[in-house]
């Protein structure tokens, strides 16, 4: 780890800092408008996007907040647990398994797999009043794999980039989910809030309904971005508190063109994320409204998860080989992928 002791330190411009929060290695990047706080010491997620204008956080937390998993005793084995025990809520780079346990080639992976769990080492690569970046990088134990993040905020700029490097360290294929597990809740997200999309998106519903008290979602079948044919359902307007629960999957993106935008109508403040539609062609759309009244929310989360991914549905890595959507890493293969987040600030566009 390079946590550069002897680097020129500033309070203007770009810069970047490393703490210790709640045990955890918490590495900052801020400039005069935003703020981005990502957990080093755990699997690099994000849990503070500060858009300092508004002091408007997108990266919703749990009840729970951040808990160090070293330190966090769990109270049963449980391969689902591993990641809902201490989920912070905001935003998890998901590899090499997307979704609920699953086998695949000899090892038994949890939910959502094992990055999200890990320390990654930290790097950083450019410090001035310009733009700072980051590099994170973490080597997967149940997989061959290598997967390098770097996190790029320029100054005076809403909003940041991460670039990514996914090399198979192996002489044979491995087969992967690779996702982004980006959630929007409260204080910013609220009852009315639209979500757009580009042209010709296509929904897949979930198989099943996620929580008690029934699917969101009536149709089996695909349709259309965003209204259920034969109902008044419109997915792109979020609904009050108590709605049901419920999963898609949002197909269609092209390679160049692969986009969507969270936009709250009464002060156009909103977020926008843009990313590498070749490598990530679906979009997990994991809507919790308070209907999953069980462990581990109880009725507590108003949360929206639109998750750039490799694969679908969300049932695994044995599933996503059998139908096909699985990466497939060829012996030494490298894969690059990149994102966007900026924050939309546009008083009086319609919703």
């Amino acid at each position: 780890m390079n946590e550069c002791s002897y680097r020129p330190q500033r309070n203007w411009g770009a810069r970047v800092r490393i703490y210790s929060y709640e045990g955890l290695r918490l590495v900052v990047l801020e400039n005069q408008v935003f703020r981005i706080g990502v957990l080093a010491g755990k699997g690099t997620d994000i849990v503070e996007l500060c858009y300092k204008p508004r002091d408007i956080d997108f990266a919703w937390l749990t009840p729970g907040g951040v808990r160090d998993p070293v330190s966090y005793a769990a109270t049963a084995p449980d391969d689902r647990a591993v990641f809902r025990d201490t989920y912070p809520g905001g935003w998890q780079e998901i590899f090499p398994n997307g979704g609920a346990p699953s086998d695949h080639d000899g090892a038994h992976h949890g939910q959502h797999g094992e990055v999200f769990n890990l320390p990654w080492e930290v790097s950083i690569i450019q410090d001035s009043e310009e733009a700072v970046a980051v590099r994170f990088s973490v080597r997967t134990r149940k997989s061959p794999c290598l997967l390098e993040k770097t996190i790029r905020l320029r100054s005076g700029i809403p909003g940041f980039r991460i670039e990514e490097r996914l090399r198979n360290e192996s002489p044979v294929p491995v087969r992967a989910m690779w996702g982004h597990h980006i959630t929007f809740g409260p204080p910013f997200l609220e009852a009315g809030c639209r979500v757009r999309l580009p042209d010709d998106i296509t929904v897949v519903p979930h198989h099943e309904a996620i929580a008690p008290g029934g699917r969101r979602i009536g149709s089996e079948d695909p349709f259309p971005w965003p209204r259920e044919p034969g109902t008044s359902l419109d997915l792109s307007v979020i609904p009050d508190r108590g709605a049901p629960s419920d999963m898609a999957y949002l197909t269609g993106f092209g390679a160049a063109d692969a986009w969507y935008e969270v936009v709250r109508p009464r002060d156009g403040v909103g977020a926008r994320i843009a990313w590498d539609g070749s490598q990530m062609p679906i979009a997990w759309f994991w809507q919790e409204f308070g209907g999953s009244t069980g462990y581990p929310w109880f009725g507590r989360n108003y949360v929206v998860g639109l998750e750039p991914f490799s694969s679908a549905p969300n049932l695994g890595l044995a599933e996503a080989v059998a139908n096909g959507s699985a990466l497939t890493l060829a012996p030494g293969e490298e894969r690059s992928f990149w994102l966007e987040m900026s924050v939309i600030d546009e008083p009086g566009r319609p919703g």
